[in-house]
């Protein structure tokens, strides 16, 4: 049992509070999934930089399988972060040698030698999809916001989960939306609502997700860590509802420090 993170790495720059960390969509969701117990291949370019042999290590450190983590002529990816109080603040994105990203086959027969592969909006694993699908590997794909993002509709027939974070709660858009998603291929569709919960459907029901208890230092990473604790539940053969328990019981605890996983930020004279 094993999962294929294919897409985006970059650093998380706080300039004001003098802190980084590594991260990035594919990154966050395969150190989470690492830390529950699921071996994990990250799929991803990174630059020539100190930014890229910090991701490359700390990868490497957290258990993670690097053999298909290029390095390319450049800067590694960075966005520069600020905190409304103890939510993240996306502010310029530097893109680095993530902007000429691609997949080659060499990735994708790799890719499909997993469990699973997962990727995001970000990610620019898209046109990979298709090939990995077909040879029967199951597709996690995180959306964000994004609900009317063009990608949205163009991936779905190789999505079989399907992540979407809607900043309100249960109502019956969302309903209808996951319905819909499912109706047209995917296996199980989940929305998060924040401190609000979550719903997922998997064509017969609908399960709505707990929250539990947490201080919350900063938002960054919750989306992630949630989907981790879901796929690490789903690739175990877990109910539906369990599988939201868990992601919620994992973002809870990553809300809970300013990285978007543990024992993972630096403040830059440590570097």
């Amino acid at each position: 049992m094993k999962v294929a993170a294919m897409g985006d790495n970059c650093i998380d720059l706080y300039e004001r509070l003098g802190k980084k960390y590594p991260t990035g969509n594919a990154v966050d969701t395969g150190v989470n999934l690492r830390k529950l117990g699921i071996p994990v291949s990250i799929i991803s370019t990174t630059g020539n930089d100190d930014n890229g042999r910090w991701m490359l290590e700390t990868l490497r450190k957290e258990g993670i399988d690097t053999s298909h983590l290029k390095t390319a002529d450049g800067p590694t990816a960075v966005t520069y972060m600020e905190m409304d109080g103890t939510d993240r603040v996306h502010g310029e994105y530097a893109e680095g040698v993530l902007e000429t990203i691609t997949f080659d086959e060499d990735d994708i027969a790799f890719a499909s030698e997993h469990d699973l592969v997962h990727t995001a909006l970000w990610g620019k694993a898209e046109a990979a999809l298709p090939a990995i699908h077909s040879r029967g590997v199951p597709v996690s794909f995180d959306y964000a916001d994004r609900l009317d993002h063009p990608l949205v509709e163009t991936t779905l027939p190789y999505v079989d989960y399907g992540f979407y974070s809607y900043h309100k709660a249960r109502d019956p858009f969302i309903e209808a939306f996951l319905k819909d998603k499912v109706n047209r291929g995917m296996r199980i569709a989940v929305a998060t609502f924040g401190e609000k919960g979550s719903l997922a459907w998997d064509g017969r029901n609908f399960y709505d997700g707990p929250v539990f208890p947490a201080k919350v230092v900063n938002t960054v990473g919750a989306g992630d860590s949630f989907i981790a604790g879901f796929l690490s539940g789903a690739l175990r053969g877990r109910f539906v509802p369990e599988c939201l328990e868990t992601g919620a019981r994992v973002a809870s605890e990553v809300v809970g420090v300013f990285e978007p996983w543990t024992d993972l930020c630096v403040n830059f004279e440590k570097r």
